[in-house]
């Protein structure tokens, strides 16, 4: 259950709109809801910000589309990973909102307007490396911020990476998805002061061991700021994008100030910098 659900039900019993037996029915789900196979944390948007979001790797249609049903009936959004297109084809009659993103093997269901906190620049490698970057930024699109991806940037051709330097510059969150020996982690580190999250992939050839070699070269960043997610774990960097721009944003607007960039400062964006300019050569 979303936190403005609630509220919205606690005022309708404090104004006598509603019963307070009508209050604990709709509550009854909290903390979670028993379907025998699973234990649907309907809690967790209250304690995180986010609803739960559905691993549907080694689960059959019928669960997924169950557990689908019971995060949806409680008003709120879906996002689910890892879900191929053969399993989606068996459960999309059952959930028609769902919307399916072949490369990132997610689908979401979206009942509610999310308010776009804070930006993550998605940066890839190589185009191999492109499924696992999508599943970072289509999670961190779905929970609520504004994403800007520069793919096919990898070391080998680093004069591709410069052209979209600045905007990977403004990004509150860069997540870099590199496979092979996973150096691009590290020089974006070294040219960005916004936090890095680096994705090895399993993406090389044998010696890149399934993306250990990436995972170790990224794990041994020279540049720091470097935080390491698993080895293909797309899903894990954008929902740690997420929550560090929602805990920026979020802190901010609940304070009642103004949102601003990096460090309470406006951000700096190509635009502001070439005004600022004007106005020094203007006096």
């Amino acid at each position: 259950m979303e936190e403005t659900r609630l509220k919205e039900l606690l005022e309708q019993l404090a104004g006598g709109r509603i019963t307070v037996e009508e209050v604990m029915d709709r509550l009854r789900v909290l903390p979670y809801e028993d379907l025998g196979f699973a234990k649907v944390d309907h809690h967790r948007t209250l304690r995180r910000g986010f609803p739960e979001v559905i691993f549907c790797e080694r689960k059959t249609p019928e669960q997924i589309v169950q557990i689908a049903r019971g995060i949806i009936d409680q008003g709120g959004n879906l996002l689910a990973t890892r879900c191929s297109e053969a399993i989606f084809k068996g459960i999309a009659r059952k959930i028609p909102r769902a919307v399916y993103h072949h490369e990132g093997r997610i689908f979401a269901v979206e009942q509610v307007s999310v308010e776009r906190l804070g930006s993550v620049a998605i940066v890839s490698g190589g185009t191999s490396d492109q499924p696992v970057a999508e599943e970072a930024a289509l999670t961190a699109h779905y929970l609520g911020c504004t994403i800007d991806r520069c793919y096919d940037a990898g070391v080998a051709g680093i004069h591709r990476l410069f052209s979209s330097l600045e905007r990977i510059r403004d990004a509150d969150v860069i997540v870099v998805v590199a496979g092979m020996e996973g150096a691009l982690a590290s020089v974006i580190a070294g040219i960005a002061d916004s936090p890095v999250i680096a994705v090895p992939t399993s993406v090389g050839y044998g010696a890149s061991f399934g993306g250990l070699s990436a995972l170790l070269t990224m794990l041994n960043s020279c540049a720091g700021g470097v935080t390491v997610v698993n080895i293909d774990n797309g899903f894990g960097a954008g929902f740690a994008a997420a929550v560090i721009c929602r805990k920026i944003y979020g802190g901010r607007r609940a304070s009642g100030s103004r949102k601003r960039g990096r460090g309470g400062r406006k951000r700096s964006t190509p635009r502001r910098r070439a005004e600022s300019k004007r106005k020094g050569k203007n006096g």
